[in-house]
């Protein structure tokens, strides 16, 4: 039988600095995502360095959070 898998936040605080997550939070509107690289979590929040800045995200509004592949490689422009 396999393992329960672990809480969002519970994925969050063992997941390595540098690993590419997505986390879908609450904020006063609704839910929104962040996606970038793990830079650091503690017992009450984490921080996504994403590529318009670094987001703190407090554990107790995650709602969601995986790790996901690398970004693709970006195209070169047309001529």
């Amino acid at each position: 039988m396999s393992q329960p898998a672990p809480s969002p936040a519970g994925f969050l605080l063992a997941a390595a600095a540098g690993t590419r997550v997505v986390v879908r939070y609450r904020i006063p509107d609704g839910l929104t995502d962040a996606l970038g690289h793990m830079v650091s979590c503690d017992a009450s929040a984490c921080t996504i360095r994403t590529r318009q800045a670094d987001v703190v995200i407090q554990l107790a509004d995650v709602v969601a959070a995986k790790a996901v592949p690398p970004a693709p490689k970006r195209r070169r422009p047309r001529a």
